[in-house]
């Protein structure tokens, strides 16, 4: 749907999602909360459409749950309250892996600050509401599948009885040149004979699923029921209890926010009420069996992604964590030109420029490697615009 919505150009039409996404293409909470929260304020948001360079502008009007993506939320703490507040619902997609001797994330906290932060959420807003994501997977002649168990096995019991979720997914390097030069030029590892190798084999998945279905029922033995998925993966891993996962997933919203009318309508039918009512008036709905709710499916994310319909408010090449396996970024300079004309003020979350040719704005925003978009190690079939 569509609504209008005035702007210092003037009045605009604007699309109005029900879930916001936020950002499988960038690091908002770490590095642009500000200009989030500026933006929810004024009600609306606009990005640049990378195939036509026209601006797109996003009403907040209808928005009930915002999905945060990220490996840093700490700068995002301190608006928590102003969202409640809001009556905004949300849950954080969160990214804590342990590459530290790789120096795979060159600029995220340390596991232990991470972790700190972690607790800090979960005791906030509950364990069901903070995903923890060890994603993706990747290996090195000098970290081997047992290796990965391990670390997966020491963050986790720091992270025990804080999420109720672990998701993972595996490294896809055979199909990304942009991922393969990365890995040659920015770690000690790879060559071009064997970065391939940096994508686990199928001997080598079967042991890390092995080793994460040990790995879950011995944290279930003692208590801590945590439920393993997998990002967007192809393969059925049923038999080692591990689920393809919905990221934007339709049933946590059920399962945490459920007491919200409006949003269990629009989960249920893909509409909102004509009339909404307020918080106090809202009649409850009960909330029917899956098979008898609407496909909310993403048609615009691959076939192997479970995530309903949103709209994501990110940007690609603006993410300053500059993961070796990134795929949302074309190049550091675009980065970094990016972020410097980044202004938590604009609409944008990149100043647009007074003039700019097709393949100046084609770098900017990611163009030379569409089809995946994993700041996060998250896939995605398309650039949504």
């Amino acid at each position: 749907m569509t609504t209008e919505i005035t702007t210092p150009d003037g009045p605009v039409k604007a699309q109005t999602p029900v879930v916001l996404s936020a950002s499988r293409s960038t690091d908002i909470p770490a590095y642009y909360a500000k200009w989030f929260m500026n933006r929810l304020r004024e009600g609306w948001c606009a990005r640049i459409n990378p195939f036509n360079q026209r601006p797109v502008y996003i009403s907040f009007r209808d928005v009930k749950v915002v999905v945060f993506w990220t490996k840093n939320p700490a700068p995002l703490l301190p608006y928590l309250d102003e969202l409640d507040a809001r009556g905004i619902h949300y849950y954080f997609q969160y990214t804590l892996n342990d590459y530290e001797r790789e120096g795979f994330e060159p600029n995220v906290p340390a596991v232990d600050k991470r972790v700190e932060t972690f607790r800090k959420l979960s005791e906030r807003i509950g364990p069901d509401r903070v995903v923890w994501r060890f994603d993706p997977i990747i290996l090195t002649p000098e970290l081997s599948a047992g290796d990965i168990l391990m670390r997966i096995w020491t963050v986790g019991k720091k992270l025990r009885g804080l999420t109720s979720k672990l998701v993972v997914s595996f490294v896809d390097v055979s199909v990304y040149r942009k991922v393969q030069l990365n890995l040659v030029r920015d770690t000690p590892f790879f060559t071009r004979e064997n970065v391939i190798s940096a994508e686990p084999t199928a001997s080598q998945r079967e042991e890390i699923c092995e080793g994460l279905r040990k790995i879950r029922e011995r944290w279930a033995s003692e208590g801590w029921n945590l439920e393993i998925s997998t990002c967007a993966e192809v393969e059925d891993l049923d038999r080692f209890g591990i689920t393809h996962n919905k990221c934007i997933d339709d049933a946590l919203m059920l399962k945490c926010f459920g007491h919200d009318a409006a949003l269990v309508e629009f989960l249920q039918t893909g509409k909102l009420p004509l009339a909404q009512a307020t918080l106090f008036e809202a009649p409850a709905i009960p909330i029917k069996s899956v098979d008898r709710r609407i496909s909310l499916k993403d048609k615009g994310q691959r076939k192997e992604c479970g995530c309903i319909v949103s709209k994501d408010v990110g940007m690609y090449n603006t993410c300053m964590h500059f993961c070796v396996y990134c795929y949302a970024n074309a190049s550091r300079k675009a980065v970094l030109n990016n972020h410097a004309r980044h202004d938590p003020n604009s609409p944008f979350l990149v100043r647009k420029r007074a003039t700019a040719s097709h393949s100046e704005v084609a770098s900017g925003l990611g163009l030379a490697a569409p089809g995946r978009c994993a700041q996060h190690g998250m896939t995605a079939r398309s650039l949504s615009v």
